[in-house]
């Protein structure tokens, strides 16, 4: 291994810089770099590739196990532990299974639920008209990721977005704080979001509306890069 080691860093550090850090002679480098693989070396070179391609065809989902089952179906002779050092050589790990979706939990009072003032007209005349606002989320390796935007029905360009680890009204509230300083603080206009389970701020968005621009227009700027559009509405 130390050898192996060598020999792929050779052409970043001198050959002597590292037989010394790694405390072996410059000699035995040169008589191994020059000897013909052993017998065992060749196998388990054929045989990496078997298990690459086994782990490839299973959409990098199979574990050294499964692999190992999946070679002897195909008449390989080989053992567990040969298969899990080859795959940890060659850096083959499984993918986490997938997790399911994130549960919904909210409750939907329907007495508190705005009226629909968007009525699914989604042409805008002017630009900070309209907008409609959602969020989805996405897995990746650290788990859950959720991303909330705001539309505005214009431009159709989004104006406002937010990402975070947990599926909070805080989620969307600073997709609209985005939207409203990047599009230059409009007076008024129709925000509309889905009936979700997020209360604190969907079923109440068109009441809280105009408290919430007067709100942003009385603080000071927030880190943003550039400007957006905004309205009121459900």
């Amino acid at each position: 291994m130390k050898f192996a080691f060598v020999a792929k860093h050779r052409t970043i550090w001198p050959v002597a810089w590292l037989c010394d850090a790694l405390g072996v002679s410059r000699s035995g480098f040169h008589a191994w770099l020059n000897r013909s693989p052993s017998t065992r070396s060749r196998s388990d070179e054929e045989l990496g590739g078997k298990v690459k391609a086994s782990f490839a065809a299973s959409d990098r989902t199979y574990g050294a196990r499964r692999v190992w089952r999946d070679l002897l179906a195909d008449g390989a002779d080989c053992g567990l532990h040969r298969i899990e050092r080859l795959m940890r050589l060659q850096g083959l790990r499984a993918r986490p299974r997938r997790r399911r979706l994130p549960k919904d939990s909210g409750d939907r009072q329907l007495e508190t639920v705005p009226a629909n003032l968007l009525d699914r007209q989604f042409a805008a005349e002017r630009p900070n008209q309209k907008w409609i606002a959602d969020f989805t989320y996405l897995w990746t390796a650290e788990g859950w990721l959720y991303v909330a935007a705001v539309i505005d029905l214009f431009s159709r360009r989004v104006v406002g977005w937010s990402m975070s680890a947990a599926m909070t009204a805080q989620l969307v509230t600073d997709a609209l704080l985005m939207a409203v300083w990047r599009r230059g603080k409009p007076d008024a206009l129709l925000h509309h979001s889905d009936q979700g389970s997020q209360g604190g701020f969907k079923r109440s968005s068109q009441h809280q509306l105009f408290s919430l621009i007067t709100a942003i227009r009385q603080a000071p700027p927030p880190a943003f890069s550039s400007l957006v559009s905004f309205s009121d509405g459900h």
